[in-house]
């Protein structure tokens, strides 16, 4: 089975992505900021990252510049999932290395297109 790690300082998003990817067949870790996540990836590489970018201890942005470095990093694929909708955060994330965004709020039709444009489902 697949496995995505779900990062997001909010209990609720998490628990709203977790029912949306559990009905996409993933199975889910969570991690409430960057540091707690790389902890994941040390112990397990996930297939896919749902990031949020604002999170205290270490931010979506720090965390997606560790992970690509760290072996087996560059596998999985990250989707950035912000409220920041300017372009020059969505180019930061894109050159940082994650392979899509999607806004907050998002639903079930949104996860689903986006993780399809980057061949997880």
């Amino acid at each position: 089975m697949r496995t995505c790690l779900v990062v997001d300082d909010s209990s609720v998003i998490r628990k709203v992505a977790r029912r949306i990817l559990e009905g996409l067949d993933f199975q889910i870790v969570e991690a409430e900021d960057g540091e707690k996540a790389l902890e994941v990836c040390k112990r397990a590489m996930p297939d896919a990252v749902l990031l949020d970018w604002n999170m205290p201890v270490m931010d979506g942005y720090e965390f997606l510049g560790n992970l690509r470095r760290m072996p087996g990093g560059d596998q999985p694929k990250v989707v950035f999932c912000t409220t920041e909708n300017d372009v020059a955060h969505i180019a930061r994330a894109l050159h940082a290395g994650a392979n899509e965004y999607i806004m907050k709020p998002f639903d079930r039709d949104i996860v689903t297109a986006k993780f399809q444009e980057v061949g997880l489902i």
